[in-house]
């Protein structure tokens, strides 16, 4: 099996692999919902906790001292 990305310019286009997807020569997986959101999803379900707003200003004000401080 080999898995391509396609680029649907043209409205025809869509239907021709719907048509094709209907005769169960090819398989259309949406992966229009499977973006950022789930990566960050994942991420933060391996996550034991989240940061607390106080945790994350001190690593920020850490970071802008340590760029600034050149």
């Amino acid at each position: 099996m080999n898995t391509m990305r396609v680029e649907i310019l043209h409205p025809k286009a869509a239907k021709l692999l719907k048509d094709l997807a209907d005769l169960n020569l090819i398989a259309i997986h949406d992966t229009s919902k499977n973006g950022f959101a789930s990566v960050l999803k994942k991420l933060r379900s391996k996550s034991k906790s989240a940061p607390t707003f106080d945790e994350i200003t001190k690593e920020v004000e850490l970071v802008r001292s340590k760029r600034y401080a050149k």
